[in-house]
């Protein structure tokens, strides 16, 4: 294994303290583990707070910051943080309006969050909560029961966020993050896996003419191995999957192409021209592109394709301010 890397052990508490450290003005580093908070919390408003297992940055860290979430709890990698850290996380940021958990629906994730919440209850807190499960791909996998959430949680992390930053109450930024899991499908292919620090090894192996088409974000096996094709035959692929599961005909979309840590910005570009012209040949008009790496899986060269179904309350939201350092609008 090769990675810029000191300790196994303090990979993702190293990571955490440079991230912060890179953005000082953003990010605050809470002292009970791998918890952020934003460095100037405003008042008065519902809080939101996410995670999960480190190797997916920028997420969730990345999107703490105005208008979108203001605490991120970090597991280790691909493991979900324990219900204390994502208590005291709950604590940090806790005011009168309650708090916004947003979950991706990963067993230990749904578990440990609705923990945390149990325990900031006894505490008087307001807690409530929304599951992503975006990923159109399996039903159920190694780590879920249903659908996993994927990339597509970054829509609910801005959409969310811009109600709770325009001091609506907590049942109102539910709705919003819940209309936008309604609404937001996701899918992805890899070419090569991601080695996890603590394993020393990758994750799954591939010969140099296949692809993992359907693939999750910890490297669980997708819905089938066949031989490498084109990046428009792929994306032929999952767009099928997707536009078969809502019906997005006539509607505005927005479309998020995430890389999956290693591939590079040129092949990203080119997945999204043909999505482009895919989705105008159908008569699915795209709103807006979010093009880079939103959530990743360490190195593994593959991406995902995510499709937001808009109306005029989501594109309203999805338009508002967000300055974070990984997402800003």
């Amino acid at each position: 294994m090769k990675k810029f890397i000191n300790d196994v052990e303090q990979a993702e508490n190293e990571m955490i303290l440079g991230l912060v450290k890179a953005y000082p003005d953003y990010l605050r580093k809470l002292d009970c583990g791998n918890v952020v908070v934003r460095s100037n919390r405003k008042e008065n408003k519902v809080a939101l707070i996410s995670g999960g297992g480190s190797g997916h940055e920028p997420a969730h860290a990345g999107y703490v910051g105005t208008g979108m979430l203001d605490a991120a709890v970090a597991g280790a990698v691909f493991t979900s943080p324990t219900p204390d850290q994502i208590y005291e996380g709950i604590k940090a940021i806790a005011g009168d309006a309650g708090v916004l958990m947003v979950i991706k629906n990963y067993t230990g994730d749904v578990m440990n969050f609705e923990m945390a919440a149990e325990m900031a209850e006894e505490d008087g807190i307001l807690v409530k909560q929304v599951v992503v499960n975006d990923d159109v791909a399996v039903k159920d996998s190694l780590y879920t029961v249903g659908r996993r959430g994927v990339a597509g949680t970054v829509f609910v992390h801005k959409i969310a966020g811009a109600a709770a930053e325009n001091g609506e109450d907590i049942d109102k930024v539910q709705a919003a993050a819940q209309k936008v899991i309604a609404n937001v499908r996701t899918m992805g292919a890899a070419i090569r896996p991601c080695i996890v620090p603590a394993a020393g090894k990758p994750g799954f192996e591939l010969a140099e003419d296949e692809m993992e088409v359907g693939i999750g974000i910890h490297g669980e096996p997708g819905t089938h191995r066949e031989k490498m094709k084109s990046a428009n035959e792929i994306v032929d692929i999952l767009l099928d999957q997707i536009l078969s599961d809502v019906d997005y005909v006539g509607s505005e979309v927005a479309v998020m192409i995430n890389g999956s840590g290693a591939t590079p910005l040129m092949e990203l570009f080119i997945i999204n021209n043909r999505v482009s012209d895919v989705l105008k040949e159908k008569g699915v008009s795209v709103y807006r592109t979010y093009v880079g790496e939103f959530m990743t899986s360490i190195e593994m060269e593959g991406f995902s394709v995510s499709l937001l179904k808009l109306d005029e309350e989501l594109k309203f939201l999805l338009d508002e301010k967000a300055d974070t350092p990984a997402f800003k609008a």
